[in-house]
């Protein structure tokens, strides 16, 4: 088994520079590096937050001026007449975008790009809110019914903008498919591994990974998965409606008690973080762009505003009109980063322990070095216990919820391949075959290192084919908008506003 593991690895050897490659052209050109400031930036980062920015503008941003509207939508717990709620959609949006990433992510960014990335990590955030609006009401205005149910997203806009074209809708499908294949494995290994350190955990012992303990782990995590895929959208929307708000207060409420147990070290907190983002020589030199990329990239990979990866929930809501689920999109980015991903960053920097065990921080990888924070603001064995056994729990759930959440977003693309069910049924198996297979790594106590990598580059590959299709349907946006924020009584009419023909506005009741 471990050489075919390796061989795999080996096979997939060319993702991590292809995936270097596409975050950092054109900095790796003499001529463009050697550009005072500008050549910090690589063309990611100035699609990213300068698409970012540009929404913004353009949409007053409305990220700041309407989410008290956002919070309302939520509180209201609205029921939907078909479909789902448009609080349910939030929170399968919020299951994919609260992932690993928001561990893994945030302790790469800063062990790479130290404190300062999370300050860009935030400021990319923001401005991704509106980006995320943006793709999220043009996934509400495409979106199209079939078995009572709305399906739509980043298949059915792109070729809606397109005139129809099937070819891009195909293309649009398999690309975000192939986009879940290449990131499920690494959920399942994470939900197993997670699972694992519990166990250990609560034990006293390390359990080995060949074990009944593991077996009996990955079979009924995998049982567990296939029953939610088989069972439609709304069956995961009833889990991800109960797993969400618990792992984010659980996350949250335990990182407030560390805070709060190591009050003297939040100036050095906030100290680091804006000393980091906005020392004079990051700025004109290659520090300030690592900073920067690692706060884009890492922010991206846990927010995913701009890829149309989360687009398929926002349209499978029943909405009154849709920025409302755009509203609640941008709402999502917010959680994600700005509450989430900071919470890990007061963890790993009030620890600040590459400064106190730089050997050891070196040495160790992304989650271990999280743990290793864990345990430099715990004083104590029992609380160190306490904590650490709630966060692995928080992780676990993290990566779960992404599991089926890419999952059934994978079942939602391969509805605007065919209307054949034994298609949805082909990519469901296909899911849960590749996500069989993290599992399998993980058992064998192997790590694909090279197949993680592949996140990074489906991230950004779906970045340069999501945000052209935003710029052609951004138009569409800012009338949805004026009608929106006119609040008008007259009902969303695609044909009057939009001048454009809408499978779905006017609501049908």
């Amino acid at each position: 088994m471990e050489n075919l593991f390796a061989w795999i690895n080996s096979v997939l050897k060319f993702v991590s520079p292809l995936s270097d490659f596409f975050w950092d052209v054109p900095t790796m050109f003499g001529w463009y590096k050697n550009i005072p400031l500008l050549g910090s930036f690589s063309f990611a980062i100035v699609i990213l937050v300068g698409s970012g920015i540009y929404f913004s503008l353009r949409l007053h941003f409305i990220q700041l001026t309407h989410m008290g509207q956002a919070l309302y939508i939520l509180a209201n717990r609205r029921s939907a007449e078909t479909g789902i709620s448009p609080l349910a959609a939030f929170m399968l949006s919020s299951a994919m975008r609260v992932g690993p990433g928001n561990i893994l992510g945030v302790t790469g960014a800063i062990s790479v790009g130290g404190p300062g990335a999370l300050f860009w990590m935030w400021i990319s955030g923001f401005f991704g809110m509106a980006t995320a609006f943006v793709e999220a009401t043009l996934a509400q205005i495409f979106k199209e019914k079939r078995n009572g149910e709305f399906v739509g997203g980043l298949p059915f806009y792109g070729r809606a903008l397109f005139r129809g074209s099937r070819g891009v809708g195909i293309f649009l499908s398999l690309l975000y498919i192939f986009y879940a294949l290449g990131c499920l494995p690494a959920q399942g290994f994470n939900v197993v591994s997670s699972i694992g350190a519990i166990g250990s955990m609560l034990g006293g012992v390390e359990i080995p990974t060949k074990s009944f303990f593991y077996y009996g782990t990955a079979a009924v995590v995998l049982i567990g998965t296939a029953i939610l895929s088989f069972g439609g959208i709304r069956k995961v929307t009833k889990i991800t409606n109960a797993m969400v708000p618990v792992m984010a207060v659980v996350y949250v409420a335990t990182t407030i008690l560390l805070i709060v147990a190591n009050v003297d070290s939040i100036p050095f907190f906030f100290k680091a973080v804006f000393g980091g983002a906005f020392r004079p020589d990051a700025f004109f030199g290659g520090v300030f762009g690592t900073v920067l990329v690692q706060g884009v990239k890492r922010g991206l990979m846990s927010n995913e505003a701009g890829q149309g990866t989360i687009t398929m929930s926002a349209a499978s809501a029943d909405d009154r009109h849709p920025c409302e689920q755009g509203l609640l999109s941008a709402a999502g980015v917010f959680l994600d980063t700005h509450i989430i991903c900071t919470m890990t960053g007061f963890i790993i920097i009030m620890a600040h322990s590459w400064l106190q065990q730089p050997a050891a921080w070196k040495a160790a990888g992304k989650l271990p070095r999280y743990l290793m924070a864990v345990t430099d603001l715990t004083h104590t064995p029992g609380l160190n216990l306490v904590v650490t056994l709630a966060l692995t729990l928080c992780f676990c759930l993290f990566a779960y919820t992404c599991l089926i959440g890419m999952i059934s977003f994978s079942e939602i693309a391969s509805a605007r391949l065919s209307r054949d069910p034994k298609v949805i049924v082909i990519v469901r198996c296909l899911c849960l075959a590749v996500a069989t297979f993290g599992v399998l790594v993980n058992i064998a106590g192997y790590d694909l290192g090279n197949l993680w990598a592949f996140s990074d580059l489906a991230n950004i590959v779906m970045v340069y084919c999501n945000i052209p299709l935003l710029y052609k349907g951004f138009k569409y946006v800012l009338k949805a908008k004026e009608h929106f924020v006119s609040e008008s009584t007259e009902p969303f009419d695609g044909q009057k506003i939009l001048g454009i023909e809408t499978p779905c506005w006017p609501r049908k009741k």
